[in-house]
């Protein structure tokens, strides 16, 4: 089934994309409790980062997303589309000193943000290639998935998505129930990280760390935990030192892709 969520039967322009996915970045960093992640609550597992770093990252993205989407649209390559990517990588590592903030989202989002929204024309259009490209060998991410046999986020995007569609359900179920986009928002990052096998949580957590995620994730989303309970559990989450970064970017791409269609 196609998902094609350009507003009315017009697609959005590479300026309205690009808003849309700014302030998707800005709403991520927003939501809280997120378990183990930077908020403007605090740095959650993160010794390294806090707000002020993301807001830096997300500046030095201005541009991006209106290029990759004209890009996409003019019918780019997986090559000129990874490009883009990596010219963005390193402005946001040169803005934040070197950390990584957003890699995940800058290629997820940027991936979303070249086929207008269309998470079904991202498998179409660029899955083989995706698939086929070469990760770093030496990233976090590509050991995790080989110690570990998970897919990982190029599967995700080859694959049209399927989290960031389960996840976006979750937000407009919960949205519809409660009215309120902060609450959609914890539930659509808990929806994500009850089913992601993440590889940052692999990578701080081992399999018990990922286990523990996804288990207390179901339970919340279960039991329609409150958001105290999401706060305890991200405390639990910095002393144990985890961080589902993985669902950060799905949650990212789940607030773009609703903006995109309001």
């Amino acid at each position: 089934m196609h998902l094609n969520l350009a507003r009315h039967s017009e697609a959005p322009t590479p300026a309205e994309i690009e808003r849309c996915a700014l302030d998707a970045l800005r709403g991520e960093l927003a939501c809280y409790p997120k378990p183990g992640l930077v908020s403007f609550v605090d740095r959650g597992s993160h010794a390294d980062m806090d707000a002020s770093v993301f807001l830096r990252s997300i500046d030095a993205l201005t541009g991006y997303f209106a290029a990759i989407a004209a890009a996409g649209a003019d019918g780019a390559p997986f090559a000129v589309l990874n490009q883009l990517g990596r010219d963005a990588e390193r402005r946001m590592l040169e803005a934040t000193g070197g950390i990584n903030t957003h890699r995940g989202a800058i290629f997820a989002l940027g991936l979303l943000a070249a086929a207008g929204g269309d998470c079904d024309l991202v498998a179409m259009r660029w899955g083989a290639d995706i698939n086929a490209a070469r990760s770093a060998p030496d990233s976090h991410g590509s050991k995790m998935r080989v110690a570990h046999g998970v897919a990982g986020a190029r599967s995700e995007a080859a694959n049209g998505f399927p989290t960031v569609r389960h996840a976006l359900a979750q937000y407009r179920s919960t949205l519809a129930w409660t009215r309120n986009r902060e609450r959609a928002s914890v539930d659509a990052f808990f929806a994500s990280m009850a089913v992601l096998d993440d590889t940052n949580l692999l990578y701080r957590g081992g399999a018990e760390g990922l286990a523990f995620a996804q288990r207390e994730a179901t339970w919340f989303l279960r039991e329609r935990g409150d958001l105290q309970r999401a706060t305890a559990l991200h405390h639990q989450f910095v002393a144990r030192n985890l961080s589902p970064g993985g669902s950060a970017d799905i949650l990212a791409a789940v607030l773009f892709l609703h903006a995109l269609a309001a």
